[in-house]
């Protein structure tokens, strides 16, 4: 009895005993049915293989064409385009899956490890070799491990190879085992060249994932792949598409980590060229997901100071709450270590001058002992209050070494505990109080000199007076 992912998807659970059910949906195909010429290709070839088998294993790896046809024109071999290896170990059977949210059987033996001929040139890039296998009447949709040739060739990123099955009448819009698409797993140097052909031979360009719903798009913004999501957006993808947890794919591009400080600056620059294509293309640069954390939010955490820009060149809801109750300036507090590497003082002060509301006083401390590693964070926040609302024993939260390395800016931070500041200062706090919400935009249209505007705009002086 065998069973195959296409048969699998559909099936519901039968009721009774699920350990007799997992026995019998791991049983190899018996050797009368699997020899029959009129139910499949042949009996399947295991690792274990040995002569014309084996020899044929070889040539396809290695991509030779003059072998792969003579072996294939000897009818005593039992060997066709369709014939099908077992790469498995055969001690060793891994677990079937299990879709919970449809609560229907997947993969019902190996997983991804049976594989045709076809597969194997796909994957290799081996073009002469699939348009033999091809000719020879290989069917170019069939998909013994879960995935067609043409999944494999789009994962390796091998245009050619895609070209070819798609002329040859491979449907472009099969989900593999995982759910995903061909579009969906476009990888490599020949990313935008498989895209592009995908798209011309008619897949969805909003094609879904069937268990995260994520459209292609998404995956674009998820890898940082700016050229592929302008493709994408030219050939109409819906810059709003939402996949089960609701995330966009500026949502998505918002995510997007540093891996290392020195990966920073590229980083970001990936980010914010993805963030300019969504919105232009109209993305919701407000759009909330399940949780309602913003693009803004996400931005923050990360430390994606230009993107955090852009985002409010866009009017965007500065002091909107996540379901935590933390807005974006919450969140640029709250953000790894590897934020240092790229100033959240400029994150904190963008923030304070499109109207967040200040952090609490009493969470000042906590602040500067996460942050005194970056004076210009506490400087920014310590400006918009008009005294410095510190206890007595701050100075104790910053190491020794930090003291030493800022002593300028630590010096005249502790020296101001709870004493008065400058008069320059409280001018500047009763000026910023008074245009509160408008802030954004009036101090831009204050014709002030350009020096006391930056003032006014909390520039970093790395001193407190």
């Amino acid at each position: 009895m065998s069973w195959s992912p296409e048969e699998c998807r559909g099936q519901e659970e039968p009721p009774g005993d699920r350990h007799a059910l997992c026995a019998r949906l791991v049983e190899k195909p018996s050797s009368e049915s699997a020899a029959d010429p009129e139910s499949g290709p042949g009996p399947i070839v295991t690792r274990t293989a040995s002569g014309p088998a084996l020899a044929f294993w070889q040539a396809l790896l290695a991509g030779d064409v003059a072998s792969v046809s003579h072996i294939l024109a000897d009818p005593s071999t039992g060997l066709t385009p369709d014939s099908v290896f077992d790469t498995s170990d055969p001690e060793r059977w891994r677990d079937f899956r299990f879709n919970i949210r449809a609560l229907r059987l997947w993969s019902l033996t190996y997983e991804e490890e049976l594989t045709t001929p076809l597969h194997v040139a796909a994957s290799r890039g081996h073009t002469e070799v699939l348009r033999l296998l091809l000719r020879r009447r290989a069917r170019p949709d069939r998909a013994p491990g879960g995935r067609t040739a043409l999944h494999e060739a789009c994962a390796a990123g091998h245009p050619a190879c895609v070209h070819v099955l798609l002329v040859a009448g491979a449907d472009p819009n099969i989900p593999d085992q995982d759910g995903k698409l061909p579009l969906h797993l476009c990888r490599g140097a020949g990313t935008l060249e498989c895209a592009e052909l995908l798209l011309r031979f008619g897949a969805k360009v909003d094609g879904r994932s069937e268990e995260e719903e994520e459209t292609p798009l998404h995956v674009a913004a998820r890898l940082g792949h700016a050229e592929l999501a302008d493709l994408l957006l030219r050939r109409g993808a819906c810059p709003d598409a939402r996949d089960a947890e609701g995330w966009t794919p500026l949502l998505v591009a918002c995510d997007t980590r540093c891996l290392s400080p020195t990966d920073a600056e590229a980083t970001t620059a990936r980010c914010l060229r993805l963030c300019h294509l969504l919105l232009s293309a109209g993305a919701d640069a407000d759009a909330a997901d399940r949780d309602k954390r913003r693009p803004l939010h996400l931005a923050c955490r990360h430390g994606h100071a230009a993107v955090v820009d852009l985002l409010l060149s866009y009017s965007v809801s500065v002091n909107a709450m996540d379901y935590g109750g933390h807005t974006a300036l919450h969140c640029a507090l709250q953000g790894p270590p590897s934020a240092l590497a790229q100033s959240p003082e400029r994150v904190v002060r963008a923030l304070l001058n499109h109207g967040a509301v200040r952090v609490w006083p009493g969470a000042l401390p906590k602040v500067l002992e996460r942050w005194c590693m970056s004076p210009r964070t506490i400087e920014v926040l310590m400006n918009t209050y008009s005294v410095v609302r510190l206890p007595e024993g701050a100075m104790g939260l910053v190491p020794p070494e930090t003291l030493q390395k800022h002593h300028r800016f630590y010096s005249s931070l502790f020296a101001l505990v709870k004493q008065p500041r400058s008069l320059q200062h409280l001018s500047r706090c009763a000026l910023r109080a008074h245009l509160e919400a408008r802030l954004p935009h009036a101090l831009p249209r204050l014709p002030l000199p350009a020096r006391l505007l930056r003032y006014l705009q909390l520039d970093f002086e790395d001193v407190l007076y």
